[in-house]
């Protein structure tokens, strides 16, 4: 299971930060915040963005899941008169 603790929340201006407990703290000033779910998923990012290398070996990690496996829900296309056929 997953190390867990809370932190608490407070406003800085008119941004929400959260103050980590020790354990949780991250090396660096800025972290890549993502919405997974209704979770909030904070990841440290690397000093070096130019490592493009070790940024797309770690999506390679997530190969195995399938991108969009249920297909996506779209309407039939329209039908549209040929632009030819506008201009006769």
């Amino acid at each position: 299971m997953a190390e867990t603790g809370i932190a608490k929340l407070f406003w800085n201006g008119r941004s929400q930060a959260v103050r980590l407990p020790r354990e949780f703290r991250f090396q660096g000033d800025r972290v890549r915040v993502r919405r997974v779910g209704n979770a909030v998923v904070l990841e440290p990012m690397e000093r070096d963005v130019r490592d493009l290398d070790a940024w797309f070996a770690a999506l390679d990690a997530f190969a195995h899941v399938p991108f969009m496996e249920d297909g996506r829900e779209q309407p039939p296309m329209q039908e549209r008169p040929e632009l030819d056929d506008l201009f006769e």
